[in-house]
């Protein structure tokens, strides 16, 4: 592998890090938004495979952030 290859590959890493923390923050919102609504915790954990703590913790840190933004 050349020294060219080696960056091109390097550059779609980093994109595709970018990509996937921009889905992730999406996935959070979804997740809070399901809360709100009223869908169970364990139809949470079902579709996205996380287990009830990650979805507590990505729903409380969304209550965080709200009454952080709330307050300035």
């Amino acid at each position: 592998m050349d020294k060219r290859s080696l960056t091109q590959m390097a550059q779609r890493f980093r994109e595709a890090e970018t990509r996937a923390e921009i889905l992730r923050q999406e996935l959070a919102a979804a997740i809070r938004q399901a809360d709100a609504d009223g869908v169970a915790q364990k139809d949470i954990c079902e579709a996205t495979g996380y287990t009830r703590q990650q979805v507590r913790r990505i729903v409380l840190a969304g209550d965080s952030e709200a009454g952080e933004s709330g307050t300035a």
